[in-house]
């Protein structure tokens, strides 16, 4: 997938990131990694940015012959594995593998320890994953059309997400306001237990990541009515877009790496070749084309101006709408 291509804003807004990452660095630290590199996950096993990090990382540890270590550190929509990281050594040692949380969280929260924006060096984004809308298999709709006059009649249906402020609540939200669909926002602590309480009625939608319920959809246990990204997806052909009903509607799921702020230039080049050569790892494609998840080369300027304008956006749109999270 081909995102927009970022602004001449956007791109001077990330200046001062992309400076102090040494603006692309020519030289990279051919040595490094010279001792195990400890790989913050802030969300727990089995979900995409768990699946996708270990996905990486193991394909860097079989590369460089050193280990990359994950470890997961969940806890308060990602904040308390970040926090950890912003206080490690900027000495290329503690690398996250963040989200897009990353770019919401400075509006949700009222007091964090640190500033993404400020205090993280974009390296790489590894993936992007639209949302699929669902609902039961046996609610009456089959389109978002239906689903609107659905809520309306209902005076109001459940929506489930992952927690405030993360991207299937944001992308619910975006949806019920562009809609005026009565929807009750119902925030679980993750999104396996969301897939059960769905399949039985006890909530009425979900945004999901578009590589989790691939097989629900596929055995009739839940409806895919639309995606929020573009054109049709591989697993899912027969799912619309969402900006068929809704143009210019488009929201994802991204994962990317980040070192500390004052890691050297050399390191951060480093990590970035060493990322992209990871993509041209047969079992990296494959895995990545059969779940959906898009990604593509990318640089640390150009993962800069993405995390920038993607956190303008999003951080805009909570404070519009109100959500907040002490």
């Amino acid at each position: 997938m081909t995102l927009p291509t970022p602004s001449r804003r956007a791109l001077l807004l990330a200046a001062p990131a992309l400076a102090l990452a040494g603006r692309r660095a020519r030289a990279q630290d051919s040595s490094w990694p010279e001792r195990p590199v400890r790989v913050i996950l802030p969300w727990p096993p089995g979900g995409t940015a768990d699946i996708v990090g270990r996905l990486f990382f193991n394909a860097l540890s079989q590369g460089t012959g050193k280990p990359f270590v994950i470890e997961n550190r969940p806890g308060a929509t990602g904040t308390i594995g970040a926090a950890a990281f912003a206080q490690s050594a900027p000495d290329g040692y503690t690398v996250l593998h963040g989200s897009t949380g990353l770019s919401v969280e400075k509006a949700l929260f009222g007091n964090l320890p640190y500033d993404a924006q400020r205090d993280f060096i974009p390296v790489f984004r590894t993936i992007t994953v639209p949302q699929i809308v669902l609902v039961p298999a046996g609610m009456p709709v089959r389109t978002p059309a239906e689903l609107v006059a659905y809520a309306r009649e209902k005076r109001g249906i459940n929506g489930a997400s992952a927690g405030i402020g993360s991207i299937q609540h944001l992308s619910m939200e975006l949806f019920a306001r562009g809609t005026g669909a009565p929807v009750n926002h119902i925030p679980y602590r993750g999104g396996a237990p969301i897939y059960t309480d769905l399949m039985t009625g006890t909530v009425d939608l979900y945004f999901g990541n578009a590589n989790a319920p691939i097989g629900f959809v596929k055995e009739g246990k839940l409806r895919a009515l639309a995606h929020t990204g573009r054109g049709r997806l591989a697993s899912l052909p027969e799912v619309p877009p969402l900006s068929d009903t809704l143009p210019g509607f488009e929201t994802y799921q991204w994962n990317g790496v980040f070192l500390p702020r004052g890691t050297a230039p050399a390191v951060v080049a480093r990590l970035s070749a060493l990322l992209n050569e990871a993509l041209d790892r047969p079992e990296v494609a494959e895995k990545l084309r059969s779940q959906d998840l898009q990604a593509e080369r990318n640089t640390p300027e150009e993962f800069a101006a993405f995390f920038a304008a993607q956190s303008r956006r999003w951080q805009g749109f909570v404070r519009e709408a109100g959500i907040r999270l002490e």
